[in-house]
């Protein structure tokens, strides 16, 4: 089970520059969503987004689409 840093807790991870809500239990998604942070400043620019309850239905009830 793979996480970013500082989001060690959270299993979904939105980015709001797309509205797009990424698994980090799906390899293939984790490794999209870790390539999109790495590669931009999406972090410094206050565009990630973590959940509570950590669940897809309450990214999708904030209006994020599944990546």
């Amino acid at each position: 089970m793979a996480r970013l840093s500082r989001f060690e807790d959270y299993r979904f991870i939105g980015l709001r520059d797309e509205m797009r809500v990424y698994d980090c239990d799906d390899e293939s998604e984790f490794q999209r969503v870790e390539q999109r942070i790495s590669a931009r400043t999406l972090q410094q620019r206050d565009l990630i987004q973590t959940f509570a309850p950590d669940t897809l239905a309450e990214a999708a009830n904030r209006g994020f689409r599944p990546a």
